[in-house]
């Protein structure tokens, strides 16, 4: 009896050739005769996730007429500024480990992980122009501003107060949130989409990156199976992020004040993450998340409406629950 396909075979099915396409452009771009900046483009490439920003791009490409060799120039282009994102992030917030692997950072040391970031900007900028489409060299220039925007707004933010939910949502949607915008965007108008398609598939892609920042968040609220407690990043960084934010709105503890100080000052201890931790949970914070939560991955499936290809709208609508739902 044959296996049952996954959610993520599921959402790929009608693109399942095309990202192979993509997977080897984008691989062969990763490559370089210099030695060092080889074996840390070798390194990149081994931390390729589950691909679902150019599962998207080629998805609403196929929508908008049909995947061609410009919706794989730009998917490329996008992963790169995302993957130049990352290594970047993980410079400014000292992180050691990414996927799973020991950060560029920490495997390289800073000088190498910054400078490994401006090359990959560099590539995907080429990619872009070789789209030959302006209309998409500007979205994902003015992209790249973006997401600097957000990580700068959320340093701001932590410095001078708790953020609350309209800080919240001003940070992820300059960040998670404009990048699979633009992925939506961009993936329908390289394949010739007209503006309300593009219109469309923007909001699809805000909606589904809602939903993959605030999973996110929540999942730092919650057990690391390799040390067996929650992991509290966020907190330890200085962020609050929508679970907290609620408990501390809705149940205010005097109790908590000089605790919150120190995780804004970044001296919190494991014991106040804890803390913490524990009374997001106790107050609500979890299940307010889920719920914001369900209600973007609602929108999302709404933005769907009018798609032509039943195929097309089938794997969206899935990748949109898969994205509310995942474990990791």
């Amino acid at each position: 009896m044959a296996a049952s396909p996954t959610p993520l075979e599921i959402i790929s099915k009608p693109v399942h050739d095309e990202l192979q396409t993509y997977r080897e452009l984008f691989d062969s771009t990763l490559t370089h005769p210099e030695a060092l900046l080889s074996e840390t483009l070798a390194y990149i490439k081994q931390r390729q996730g589950k691909m679902m920003r150019p599962m998207l791009v080629l998805l609403m490409a196929r929508e908008a007429g049909g995947v061609n060799q410009k919706a794989l120039l730009a998917a490329v282009a996008l992963e790169m500024l995302h993957t130049a994102s990352l290594v970047h992030d993980d410079v400014v917030d000292e992180s050691a480990l990414r996927r799973g692997m020991a950060s560029v950072n920490q495997q390289y040391g800073n000088k190498v992980a910054v400078l490994l970031g401006d090359y990959l900007l560099s590539l995907l900028l080429c990619k872009a122009a070789e789209t030959g489409d302006s209309r998409i060299v500007e979205r994902i220039a003015r992209l790249g501003g973006t997401l600097s925007e957000g990580e700068i707004f959320q340093l701001s933010t932590a410095r001078e107060q708790m953020a609350d939910e309209e800080a919240y949502f001003r940070i992820i949607r300059r960040k998670t949130a404009a990048l699979f915008a633009a992925c939506g965007e961009i993936g329908a108008l390289a394949a010739g989409g007209d503006d309300a398609l593009a219109q469309q598939a923007r909001i699809y892609g805000e909606c589904v990156g809602v939903c993959f920042q605030i999973r996110d968040d929540i999942f730092d609220f919650y057990a690391d199976k390799n040390i067996g407690k929650p992991t509290g990043n966020d907190l330890l960084e200085g962020k609050f992020t929508l679970p907290a934010i609620y408990a501390l709105r809705t149940a205010p503890s005097p109790t908590l004040l000089p605790l919150i100080e120190r995780v804004k000052r970044c001296e919190a201890t494991p014991d106040d993450v804890q803390t913490l931790v524990e009374y997001t949970k106790a107050h609500g914070g979890i299940d307010y998340a889920l719920g914001v939560m369900d209600e973007y991955r609602l929108k999302a499936h709404a933005a769907l409406a009018g798609f032509r290809d039943a195929a097309v709208r089938d794997a969206l609508t899935a990748y949109a629950d898969y994205v509310a739902a995942r474990e990791f």
